[in-house]
């Protein structure tokens, strides 16, 4: 007892005397964080709610941040920007919301050069923050273990979202991407002065999740990133995914106006009702309608709101902005069952113990995804995933048939053009490719069902570690292999090669050679594949844009 008392008391006195930088001058003012002892000689120093912004004006680019006089005490998450709850219900948060969190790790020294990740968070452009989902209190993106175990500085940011954020008219008087703009203020703002928390400025990663990994992938297709950071990793989403890109965004804008009564039919007259409109309105009238959710259409056809082409930010379509990615290292990837979430709710009977999916659900979910293609198109891709159904087919192969197809169109196929794109364009820079296939932890799933859409975040954030009564040994094997493959690559541009040790070398992938690296918990030499899904990349990237739009297949015939 007398020993444990001891070494309690000693982890306690080593954590104190850990160093720390103090008070920090930010170029608005003086900030001082939170030390946090993670073990001996080791602290992680948070620095939570600095503003990179001042508070948004409506529908305008961020500007910077006035000051302010003092000491800021820098130790609680600020509101997330205005938006809908996950139930679609109310809104909360505020306007007032462009705030950032740094997490600094030390040693017995305070920490100078560190290699920086700053994290943009997902949510389908409507809804997340720099502190999204508590676990037990705890923040799932809390940077704690991933700055700790790998040796970096993590920063987390918000940014607008919704309707506030990507509402757009198409052209120069509502030009949208105002949530983009700010990712963009906030990354500017970390290279300007993450040297004062001990970050290396030129040596700057961003990384994000489904939406916040097409952030990412914007934010390196846009020629106002040259030279702002060096690294980038998109996980389960790019610019190129369809969800990605507004597709008729005066449709949408009319749609909301008429939510808020602003009837106008001229349209600058419905633009300046708009701009006097109430933002809890505004927010709510951006929402997703869950009426449609179920067995009308794919879930695909109701995310509206998102960055658009605005000639600006965005010049080009995304697949011809590829030689502004050319400057940065970029490591992309997947979850095997990335698109399962959506198909559960396209196809209800997937998920279904008693139900059967039949070949007609599967032909109407691609009649859906490929309405732009017409008939021939259903045909076509029905016959490429039904090709290993055999005559009688197990259930279980249907239902995994129709969450394949989600998982392709949606992140799968998109993922590989980018990779493709970029190791194209690059000249010096690297690219890696990734499938992430660790078994779902979500209960009451059918057996088939692998790694879900988020799932990976988990692990990479280390929350086997914060949390080990909910995770067992394996699950702290990946999250260790995931935080030294992502922390190894923002140091060296090179996932294998760093201070963390991983279980297997990640070749890159080239122009003319494609390997992508298998993870999960048991990692071996054969973690290491060729030509992800090829078969089905071939499909939509060659077969399937090559059929004629649906408007010229109809035109033809009444000809």
């Amino acid at each position: 007892m007398k020993m444990i008392h001891l070494v309690l008391v000693g982890f306690c006195l080593s954590s104190a005397a850990a160093a720390k930088l103090g008070v920090v001058r930010t170029e608005g003012g003086l900030v001082e964080g939170l030390s946090v002892g993670t073990g001996l000689f080791r602290t992680v120093e948070e620095f939570k709610g600095i503003p990179f912004a001042d508070v948004p004006r409506k529908w305008e680019k961020p500007e910077p941040h006035p000051g302010w006089d003092g000491v800021l005490t820098a130790t609680e998450y600020r509101d997330r920007c205005l938006q809908v709850t996950l139930l679609q219900t109310k809104t909360l948060g505020s306007e007032d919301c462009l705030y950032l969190n740094i997490f600094v790790p030390h040693g017995k020294s305070v920490s100078s050069g560190l290699p920086v990740m700053v994290y943009l968070f997902g949510g389908a452009f409507l809804l997340g923050a720099s502190n999204d989902v508590e676990v037990l209190g705890e923040s799932l993106y809390d940077g704690k273990e991933l700055a700790d175990t790998g040796g970096v500085i993590v920063v987390t940011v918000n940014y607008r979202v919704g309707t506030l954020g990507f509402l757009s008219s198409g052209d120069e008087r509502l030009p949208g991407n105002y949530g983009l703009w700010d990712q963009h203020a906030a990354i500017s703002w970390v290279r300007r002065n993450i040297r004062a928390f001990g970050g290396h400025p030129d040596n700057i990663t961003i990384f994000g999740q489904s939406a916040g990994a097409a952030s990412v992938s914007f934010q390196m297709l846009s020629p106002y990133s040259r030279g702002l950071f060096r690294r980038a990793i998109t996980q389960c989403g790019v610019a190129l995914s369809p969800w990605a890109l507004q597709k008729n965004p005066m449709a949408t804008l009319t749609k909301i106006a008429r939510k808020v009564s602003c009837y106008q039919t001229e349209e600058d007259a419905m633009l300046a009702c708009l701009k006097t409109a109430d933002p809890v309105k505004l927010t709510m009238a951006g929402k997703i309608n869950t009426l449609n959710l179920f067995g009308k259409g794919p879930v695909l056809d109701l995310l509206e709101l998102a960055p658009v082409i605005d000639g600006d930010f965005l010049p080009d379509h995304p697949s011809k902005l590829f030689h502004h990615a050319a400057q940065f290292d970029y490591l992309a990837g997947v979850n095997s069952m990335d698109g399962h979430i959506f198909a559960g709710i396209d196809v209800p009977s997937i998920n279904s113990m008693k139900e059967a999916t039949t070949a007609e659900q599967v032909r109407g979910l691609l009649a859906g995804l490929t309405k732009e293609k017409g008939d021939a198109a259903v045909s076509s891709a029905f016959n490429v995933y039904t090709v290993h159904w055999g005559l009688a087919p197990d259930p279980d192969i249907v239902k995994k048939t129709v969450a394949d197809i989600e998982t392709d169109f949606l992140f799968l196929v998109p993922t590989q053009i980018a990779l493709q794109l970029h190791a194209n364009n690059t000249s010096g820079a690297r690219t890696y490719s990734y499938l992430f296939n660790m078994k779902t932890r979500i209960p009451g799933f059918p057996r088939w069902v692998e790694a879900e859409h988020a799932e990976d975040l988990q692990y990479l954030f280390g929350k086997p570690f914060s949390m080990p009564l909910v995770y067992f040994p394996r699950h702290r094997d990946l999250s260790g292999y995931m935080i030294a493959y992502w922390t190894n690559f923002a140091k060296t541009g090179d996932p294998s090669r760093g201070d963390n040790r991983v279980p297997v070398s990640w070749p890159p992938f080239s122009k003319y050679h494609q390997p992508y690296l298998i993870i999960n918990n048991s990692m071996t030499k054969s973690s290491v594949s060729y030509d992800l899904r090829s078969f089905y990349v071939n499909y939509w990237t060659q077969t399937y844009s090559q059929l004629p739009a649906a408007g010229r297949i109809e035109e033809k015939e009444s000809l």
